[in-house]
C-alpha cells in the first residue's frame, strides 16, 4: 500500500537537481521530521514548483509513495521572513544545515519545529544574530537527547561555583577536572552560571557558549564540515560566524 501525506507543514532545507529535469528536495516537516522527496519535472521552466520550493518559507506539502524516498505531489508556499539580506541569509543556511546533517530522518520534533519557526520570524526582526543562533542551538541538542547542565560537573557531580575553572568534554559535559576527552579549558565559573541562566548578554558568555557549542556540534558531526562556516568567514570574517 502507498503512503500517502496531505496538508504537512514544513520547510524547505535544501534542494539539489535529480536526473534532467527533477529536483531532489529535504524537508523539515511537522508530524513527520527530517526527510527526503523527489519534486519530479520541478527543475523544468514550466513547473510552478521551481519558483515554490525555497528555503525559509512555511509551505503545505503532500508527498506519497512506499520507499523511503517518496514523491512530492504538491507543495503550496506562503509568505515568509525577509532572509534576503547576506547575514541574515547565511544564518538561516546554519539552521538548515544543522537540521539536515544532524536530525534522524523521519522522526518528529515538533517543539524544535516550532522553535525553528520562531527563530526564523527572530532572524528577520534583529542585527545581532548571535543569540538567537546560540538559542537554536541549545534548543537543537536538547532535541536531540545530547544536553548538559551548564550548572554542574559530571565528573564530580558538584555545582558549578563563581570563581573556579572548569573543562568541557563533548561526550560527559562539564568537568571539575581535566580528563581525556577535555576539549575546552579554562572556562570560567561565573560565565558558566550566566549560561545556565541562558544569559548571553556579556561578551565572554557569548564567546564561551560559542566555543562550547562548536565543539558538541563538530563532535555530533564526526568531522563533516559545514559548508554555511565557510559562507560566515568569506563574507566577514568571524564577526558574526556560526
Amino acid at each position: 500500500m502507498t503512503d500517502r501525506v496531505d496538508q504537512e507543514p514544513g520547510y524547505v532545507l535544501h534542494r539539489r537537481n535529480y536526473r534532467e529535469t527533477s529536483l531532489m528536495v529535504d524537508l523539515f516537516s511537522l508530524n513527520h521530521g527530517r526527510l527526503t522527496v523527489v519534486a519530479r519535472g520541478a527543475n523544468s521552466p514550466k513547473s510552478p514548483l521551481k519558483a515554490q520550493l525555497q528555503p525559509f518559507q512555511p509551505m503545505l506539502l503532500a508527498w506519497q509513495g512506499r520507499s523511503d524516498l517518496k514523491t512530492l505531489t504538491s507543495a503550496e508556499s506562503r509568505m515568509g521572513p525577509d532572509l534576503r539580506r547576506t547575514e541574515r541569509l547565511y544564518c538561516g543556511l546554519y539552521l538548515n544545515e544543522l537540521l539536515q546533517r544532524l536530525l534522524p530522518p523521519a522522526e518528529p520534533f515538533q517543539t524544535l519545529f516550532a522553535h525553528y519557526i520562531e527563530t526564523l520570524d527572530a532572524l528577520a526582526e534583529t542585527d545581532d544574530f548571535e543569540p538567537t543562533l546560540r538559542r537554536f542551538e541549545w534548543r537543537l541538542i536538547e532535541a536531540m537527547g545530547y544536553a548538559f547542565d551548564w550548572a554542574m560537573t559530571m565528573d564530580a557531580g558538584t555545582p558549578v561555583t563563581a570563581g573556579g575553572d572548569y573543562y568541557y568534554d563533548p561526550e560527559q559535559g562539564l568537568q571539575r577536572e581535566p580528563g581525556p576527552g577535555s576539549l575546552l579549558r579554562g572556562l570560567r565559573g561565573e560565565v558558566l552560571l550566566e549560561l545556565a541562566d541562558y544569559r548571553l548578554e556579556s561578551v565572554e558568555a557569548r564567546r564561551t557558549a560559542k566555543r562550547v557549542m562548536r565543539v558538541l556540534i563538530d563532535h555530533l558531526l564526526q568531522g563533516r564540515p559545514l559548508h554555511s562556516r565557510s559562507l560566515f568567514t568569506q563574507s566577514r570574517g568571524d564577526k558574526h560566524e556560526s
